[in-house]
């Protein structure tokens, strides 16, 4: 537990201790000077004034302000949290250790709380296994990798090849799109949003505008065209029945083809049918313009998610909605929100164990409501949920360590 005293306010006292030091010195040095706004020495040389008392009080009064930020933090973090052990990660970031019974049994979690106005130094991102989709790493790596303090598993993945399922965007760049318009979390300067998200997209030919189904995603559908970026990997996937592939660099046709096309680094590859992309040929210019719905302006990230489990602070699992059937029943969880004062709150809850026998979605969701979320959404769980603290895994997955994943969510400095 945080104690934390309040200091009396003593700049006053420093202030004519500073002067008086001063005076004697300059007495002894036989000069004569005016403590004042614009002190001026007798013999004619003007200086700077050697104490500024307004700038000295705003100084005093800005760490005043900030240690009183701390300390209402830290007895938040204790009030909500008084049946839990909690540890200081940062200023402004908090572990929790707590167990609660559900019909008896019990669920061990861990959660963290984080106020970045308390510590603008701290961020929040999503950080990938490597610099290809197509990759998978333990947690403690991506973390090492990202500088993290704490992190968590993040998005749903194809456990094949690692590629993450459902939109994520990092620092402004859209590396894949959603899949069945799940719920996703954006990240700004200023605060957070979450919703559903729609793909916006279309290669533009003269007038001629095709529609872009996704990105850099599974092919789910053989009527989609899916654009695949040098993210991706090396190469696109295998072309569907009746498909064609187009390979584009630097906004020009250079290849079409029925085989697996090798993705240039200035450009991509659309895979689709020919029903759709017959009317390109080697030597057009076209564009590619890519938005999400909504359209989040000045959005730094976005990772996604599923399903909802509090929205504009009601309880809301929509999962069936976002096809997600087969994530139900009673397992372990990860789940990510924030509250209406912007904190965020990260948790797993370990499961499949005497010890710990983790949580239905809407037990999920009525816990996040409780720590005060006013939106909050499942991430991937099951094998995947894992939560790593300063160089520690601090949840029991069943794999020690953790299993290898796609994706994962830090905080860092």
């Amino acid at each position: 537990m945080d104690t934390t005293f309040a200091r009396p306010n003593v700049e006053k006292l420093l202030l004519l201790g500073v002067n008086l030091a001063l005076l004697c010195g300059l007495i002894s040095a036989q000069s004569v000077f005016v403590l004042a706004d614009n002190v001026k020495i007798v013999n004619g040389i003007a200086v700077s004034p050697l104490v500024n008392n307004t700038r000295l009080d705003a100084s005093a009064d800005k760490i005043i302000r900030e240690e009183n930020k701390l300390a209402e933090f830290n007895q938040q973090i204790s009030r909500k949290y008084r049946y839990g052990t909690i540890y200081t990660v940062e200023d402004g970031l908090k572990h929790i250790r707590m167990t609660k019974y559900y019909k008896g049994r019990p669920v061990r979690l861990n959660i963290i709380e984080a106020d970045f106005n308390i510590n603008p130094e701290l961020k929040i991102a999503p950080v990938m296994a490597s610099d290809k989709l197509q990759r998978k790493a333990s947690i403690s790596s991506m973390a090492r990798k990202s500088n993290s303090l704490a992190a968590v598993n993040g998005a749903f993945f194809k456990p094949q090849t690692g590629c993450p399922l459902g939109t994520l965007m990092i620092d402004g760049k859209i590396y894949t799109g959603p899949i069945h318009n799940r719920v996703s979390m954006g990240f700004f300067e200023d605060g957070y949003a979450m919703e559903r998200i729609q793909f916006n997209a279309y290669l533009k030919k003269g007038f001629d505008k095709i529609q872009v189904d996704n990105m850099n995603q599974p092919r789910m559908l053989s009527t989609a065209v899916i654009a695949y970026t040098p993210d991706w990997g090396a190469y696109s996937t295998i072309t569907p029945k009746y498909g064609t592939q187009i390979v584009v660099a630097d906004n020009e046709v250079t290849a079409i083809t029925v085989s697996r096309a090798a993705i240039p680094e200035n450009g991509y590859v659309l895979v689709g049918p020919k029903s759709k992309l017959g009317g390109l040929k080697v030597g057009d210019r076209v564009n590619l313009n890519v938005s999400t719905s909504p359209d989040w302006d000045n959005v730094k990230h976005i990772i996604s998610g599923g399903p909802y489990l509090v929205k504009d602070g009601e309880i809301f699992v929509d999962m069936t909605a976002q096809k997600l059937g087969c994530i139900g029943g009673r397992n372990p969880r990860t789940a990510i929100g924030y509250t209406k004062d912007n904190h965020i709150i990260l948790i797993t809850a370990d499961g499949r164990e005497g010890s710990s026998i983790g949580l239905t979605l809407n037990e999920l969701a009525h816990l996040m409501q409780s720590l005060g979320c006013v939106n909050a959404m499942n991430l991937d769980g099951g094998g995947s949920t894992v939560m790593y603290v300063k160089g520690n895994i601090v949840n029991k997955p069943p794999i020690k360590g953790g299993i290898a994943l796609s994706n994962a969510i830090g905080i860092y400095k």
